[in-house]
């Protein structure tokens, strides 16, 4: 009786597969076909829940982890969901140091999966004993038994998305894309996905979107890190004050920057005219999407993937919070009529 129920052993069996969700109001005004790989559909509700599940199953065949190892990860938010809820099905336990630059939904879903959370400032250097990535360090070097994931020097982030989110977009598009979106912050995702498509068919274009106040398009361009480049901004899980090994430079052709009140406006664009409710990085990637466009980097032919990457839940008290946009000054002129509304409800 039981051959005959239909239902996954656990929710880990979610991950993965997402859909391709064609775009149309949104970019009406551009040349070409726009579609979005939307990462939401995991279980985890980011595309984080690919590589959380593909690192850990390796530590395992390979035998660093083993019943009772803790696991430990630097993370401004959906790589440490990711991690709890695989540490939950497996059995482990989870420490996460997360970036004060986290949303306070995203810090307090962390506890609620049962992870040990250590908020870290977020506008420290890299080396600064502060910073989420030296936290993370000295908690493994601390904790016997413990593995230190390390996402954004860990090559298997790299192997996750070329393994699936690669294969998949070349699948659902019938090897017709020609041009590639996603954003870049440790660059598994975007590197992954890139070295597989480019195997198929080196002619696929893959277009960056870093952040300004981070160092990845000018080293990209470059290969110089420049200090000078750094200042705080708010956009979670995009760019970066280090450059991350996870990020292969080699099979991104180009690197364009979008500012968080741009970025923050068509997260709350895209749900408005496309229905879907997604988090601040997808709006920070289809913002760059808009940018390209502009440039006229896409003609009437084009096949154009966007990885958006996150969900909106994790943003209630940020983009998708009025009090946090007016907080910003992200409601300017052109934005008057909402504002103007939102006092009539209060």
């Amino acid at each position: 009786m039981k051959d005959d129920i239909q239902a996954y052993n656990n929710v880990l069996e979610l991950i993965g597969n997402t859909p391709l969700i064609k775009l149309n109001k949104i970019v009406d005004s551009f040349p070409g076909n726009y579609y979005a790989k939307v990462e939401a559909f995991n279980p985890g509700h980011s595309t984080k829940d690919r590589i959380a599940l593909y690192i850990i199953e390796e530590a395992e065949r390979k035998g660093i982890l083993k019943p009772g190892s803790t696991i430990i990860e630097t993370t401004s938010g959906n790589t440490g969901f990711s991690l709890a809820m695989v540490s939950i099905i497996k059995g482990y336990e989870c420490i996460l140091a997360v970036s004060s630059k986290s949303s306070d939904d995203k810090i307090e879903m962390l506890k609620n999966m049962g992870a040990k959370v250590y908020v870290c400032p977020a506008n420290v250097s890299a080396d600064d004993p502060r910073s989420y990535y030296r936290v993370a360090k000295r908690l493994h070097e601390e904790i016997q038994g413990s593995v230190y994931i390390n996402q954004y020097f860990n090559e298997l982030n790299i192997d996750a998305h070329y393994r699936s989110t690669g294969p998949e977009i070349w699948k659902q598009t019938n090897g017709k894309i020609t041009h590639l979106v996603a954003c870049c912050g440790t660059g598994g995702t975007i590197s992954g996905t890139a070295r597989y498509l480019k195997d198929q068919n080196p002619d696929i274009k893959v277009l960056g979107v870093d952040a300004f106040g981070s160092v990845l398009k000018k080293y990209h361009e470059t290969r110089e890190f420049d200090s000078d480049e750094i200042y705080p901004y708010r956009i979670e899980g995009l760019g970066k004050n280090l450059i991350p090994t996870a990020t292969d430079f080699d099979v991104i052709d180009v690197f364009e920057k979008v500012s968080d009140e741009e970025s923050a406006h068509t997260a709350r664009e895209l749900v408005k005219k496309e229905g879907l409710f997604l988090g601040y990085t997808s709006g920070a990637a289809l913002q760059g999407v808009k940018q390209f466009a502009g440039q006229n980097t896409f003609d009437k032919d084009s096949i154009v993937v966007v990885i958006l990457p996150d969900h909106g839940s994790r943003y209630m008290s940020k983009v998708f919070s009025d009090e946090w946009m007016s907080e910003q000054g992200f409601f300017d002129s052109k934005n008057e009529s909402e504002v103007t509304r939102i006092q009539m409800v209060k």
